[in-house]
């Protein structure tokens, strides 16, 4: 199964804009270096044992007025948090998001999979960005060294523009944290969504991660067609055959 749902739109922001915590400081500082649409993007469900790996995307440019109030990285947030700020988000700027099955996790390996969602993510941005800031230390998206798997017809041709990573940009750059929370509620509506068809393994609470019920789950039924089956996955050593 291919996810590939991904969200557009842009409007204007709300009025208030947050005292403290992330900020446009830093992606203004990059279009000052001569860029006119910034894509900022954060990735979601890398160690989960079932579901999508996604990566939200957020465009920035000189006019974007300051984020939504309250706008923090997603895994600093309630639940309950990130649904209220998803629409405010939605609202402010043009976004997108992509997914990667567990399937083409399996088939690809975590970091391939990790670029077919940004690059869908990036198909669906308009305007195209010309450049793309990454939480992280690591270009998932540029695809170093996996130009023959992005031969194939995986993807449709996506245009990739100059990535820059910045370590913790979540937690300082809005339009980071923006990006990680429509990624987070994203896959977190699909991992509800597939639990009603695998309601064992109690994906509706853990989406997917490591919960103590889910290793129990795997342990007494073994794997679903949506669990990352490549990986060591916990529980199946015990077991009985």
């Amino acid at each position: 199964m291919t996810y590939s749902r991904q969200l557009l739109g842009s409007v204007r922001a709300p009025n208030r804009v947050a005292m403290t915590g992330p900020n446009l400081r830093t992606e203004r500082r990059l279009l000052r270096q001569g860029y006119r649409v910034l894509a900022c993007a954060d990735e979601v469900g890398r160690g989960a044992l079932a579901g999508p790996v996604t990566v939200g995307m957020v465009l920035v440019t000189a006019q974007t007025p300051p984020a939504p109030v309250g706008v923090q990285d997603s895994k600093l947030l309630s639940a309950q948090r990130r649904e209220a700020l998803a629409p405010l988000i939605r609202q402010w700027a043009p976004h997108a998001v992509g997914h990667a099955s567990s399937g083409e996790v399996d088939e690809f390996g975590i970091m391939a999979a990790m670029r077919v969602a940004a690059l869908r993510a990036l198909q669906a941005l308009v305007p195209a960005p010309d450049l793309l800031l990454l939480d992280g230390n690591q270009d998932y998206v540029s695809g170093h060294g996996q130009a023959s798997l992005f031969e194939s017809q995986l993807l449709p041709a996506a245009r990739v523009p100059p990535v820059r990573t910045q370590v913790k940009a979540d937690l300082t750059c809005a339009g980071v944290a923006a990006a990680s929370i429509l990624a987070k509620v994203s896959r977190d509506a699909l991992m509800v969504e597939l639990a009603d068809s695998h309601p064992d393994y109690g994906w509706a609470a853990n989406k997917g991660y490591a919960a103590p019920e889910h290793i129990a789950a795997l342990s007494r039924l073994g794997p679903s067609v949506h669990h990352r089956t490549s990986w060591q996955l916990p529980g199946l050593a015990e077991r009985q055959p």
